[in-house]
């Protein structure tokens, strides 16, 4: 470990030649002539008057080297089709996208909407936007008409692109009936709106308004559109964090910094290098799927694949045949996937042959030590577990094997990334913990180059809402709890507003979670706090089971329930047990596999669990109201 521990010491105490060194690995049309601007803390501005673009990074410059290999492997099981672009075939689709931008009056600073589901179209816009300049905002498809609506009035796009429908499960989902309500909702109307009609529902059109994108493509497929070369700090995308409410929080992302950020991550954490092919299974909507879908792999010179459709259909070995057919050399999907394949018969893992996957990483939420454990084993394949967030745009914490190879741990992220000045920090007095004391996970800035470089329009609510919450220090709050051992790695233990205050103990989720996970019976679990007139809070665990029909058995439910009691008792202590452990079918969750802890104590506490509008099945929380 100690390459790995040196080469993020540089990182942190000898920055500017660290980050000096790595932007070498992308084009600069003009050379910067600072590498970092930190005379205003918190914002950081890196590689200050340098001049390149994402698009011409990842597109333009492996067009003489790489132009007839795979760039973007689109595989969709919803509408069972399966496309691979080449180099220059993304080239070409990029440009007549980037081409009817301009026709529609779209120029260097002006925002564009990107409301469609995991069809190439979102990665040719994403890139088209880049290359002439103009702001993405990508929102995740489906997403209700409240919260587009909210989206569309804070980045006030001047273009929106959209489709007739995205597919769940091989079921048509309707985009435009959502879109043309946000649109009337909104205070901000945009002035185009370009369909992509993919045939799976009928599509009103709105007159004078919305434009097909069959024939803008056709009119524009040879053309080439000249880059605009942006200032580092020009901002290239503005993504909304989940879940936000009242007025949403637009993650600013800026150009130079996040090309180099996600070159040498795509090096050093995921092991990658020209010509390889990587997967990730997340969504274009989510922070994954902008930097490792589609710009990490491109702008390092790899092939990205793009999958449309859901880990279970039409079988649970489809991944691993996508794996085997396109040679993936890494995997990145959710823990919560890779739980929802636990179900199913193991025979599926060992179906296709995976020699070419080198590791799989996982994160966007907590993984367990058991799941994790498992996923190893089945696959006799290194697991890697790396925590980050919307907010950084890449890991925070997490293994570096493209650096060195060291022992991983089963539910720990592992070490801080290069770049990243972690901390675990006592929320009362500001001061660093020790080794296995929990604190808030904070990060000393600046941030490192690819990290958000504010809230869109509101530098304020950034410096407020991130820098601004421990006493007598500046430093970023990850908002979540953690620790780290004497041998240095980290342990994530919950969001600091998912902490259980029972009789003056606090408790972590988290912590309690992977107690009831440990019981054989149990495939996930969610545990919140409930008011409690005597201990302030207490706890209440929602278990989904391997096999729900054990429940059938008489006397099961109180056997069940007072094993995992006991068990939380001797891993947490008597004062982490549950008042309560239900058992249901599934957990709510948002679309990107979080589970809605705040509308489940809602429910508990007998309130009204308010806005749902991310939720992926209303049944799972009907069925906990049920229960209760």
């Amino acid at each position: 470990m100690q390459k790995t521990r040196e080469f993020h010491r540089q990182s942190i105490e000898e920055r500017e030649s660290f980050w000096r060194r790595e932007a070498q690995r992308i084009h600069w049309e003009t050379p910067f002539k600072q590498v970092l601007d930190y005379s205003k803390p918190p914002f950081a501005r890196w590689f200050v008057g340098g001049r390149t673009n994402l698009c011409y990074n990842a597109v333009d410059r492996w067009l003489d080297t790489q132009g007839d290999q795979p760039a973007l492997i689109w595989v969709s099981t919803e509408v069972d089709k399966e496309i691979v672009y080449t180099r220059a075939d993304l080239a070409r689709e990029v440009n007549a996208a980037a081409a009817i931008l301009q026709e529609l009056g779209v120029v260097r600073g002006d925002r564009v909407l990107i409301y469609l589901p995991m069809i190439p179209q979102a990665a040719f816009f994403m890139l088209a936007c880049a290359r002439i300049g103009a702001i993405h905002s990508v929102v995740f498809g489906g997403f209700a008409s409240h919260n587009l609506a909210q989206r569309i009035d804070d980045a006030q796009p001047k273009v929106v692109v959209s489709t007739d429908a995205g597919s769940r499960g091989g079921k048509p989902v309707a985009y435009k009936p959502l879109l043309d309500q946000a649109i009337d909702i909104a205070g901000h109307a945009p002035e185009h709106v370009v369909i992509i009609d993919r045939g799976l529902v009928p599509c009103a059109m709105h007159a004078g308004r919305d434009l097909a994108y069959a024939p803008l493509r056709a009119r524009h497929l040879d053309a080439h559109v000249p880059v605009v070369w942006l200032e580092s700090n020009e901002p290239s995308y503005v993504l909304y964090t989940s879940g936000t409410t009242g007025n949403p929080k637009g993650v600013q992302r800026d150009t130079g910094g996040y090309a180099v950020a996600m070159c040498a991550s795509m090096e050093y954490i995921y092991g990658g290098k020209p010509g390889d092919v990587y997967f990730s299974s997340s969504d274009v909507g989510w922070v994954v799927g902008h930097s490792y879908v589609v710009y990490g792999p491109l702008l390092n010179g790899q092939a990205t694949v793009m999958y449309e459709g859901t880990p279970v259909r039409p079988d649970a070995a489809v991944l691993w045949r996508i794996v085997e057919q396109y040679k993936v050399n890494a995997l990145f999907s959710a823990p919560t996937a890779i739980r929802v394949l636990k179900k199913h018969d193991p025979e599926l893992l060992r179906r296709h042959d995976l020699s070419s996957l080198e590791r799989i990483y996982l994160a966007g939420e907590p993984l367990d030590e058991l799941t994790g454990q498992w996923l190893s084993e089945a696959l006799d394949k290194p697991v890697i577990d790396n925590y980050w967030q919307t907010e950084t745009g890449w890991p925070i914490l997490s293994a570096q094997p493209g650096l060195e190879e060291v022992p991983t741990r089963f539910g720990s992220p592992s070490f801080p990334v290069y770049g990243y000045d972690v901390r675990a920090v006592d929320e009362s007095t500001g001061q660093d913990c020790g080794p296995g004391q929990k604190g808030v996970v904070a990060i000393q800035p600046p941030l490192p180059p690819g990290a958000m470089s504010t809230i869109w329009g509101d530098d304020e609510r950034f410096v407020h809402t991130y820098f601004e919450s421990f006493p007598g220090r500046m430093l970023y709050s990850t908002s979540d709890w953690g620790l780290f051992d004497k041998d240095g790695y980290w342990y994530i233990l919950g969001r600091t507003d998912d902490v259980i205050n029972v009789a003056g103990h606090r408790l972590g989720t988290r912590e309690i979670e992977e107690s009831v996970n440990t019981h054989p019976a149990v495939a996930e679990s969610a545990v919140v706090g409930v008011a409690d007139p005597t201990k302030g809070q207490a706890a209440m665990a929602f278990a989904v089971l391997r096999a729900p029909d054990l429940l059938l058995e008489e006397g099961a439910r109180d056997r069940l329930e007072a094993e995992i009691k006991k068990i939380i008792e001797q891993r947490n202590g008597p004062v982490a047990r549950p008042a309560r452990i239900l058992f249901v079918n599934s957990l709510p969750k948002t679309r990107s596999g979080k589970v809605l802890r705040r509308a489940i104590v809602a429910l508990c506490e007998g309130r009204d669990p308010g806005d749902l509008t991310t939720i992926e099945d209303p049944g799972a929380l009907d069925q906990i109201r049920a229960t209760l």
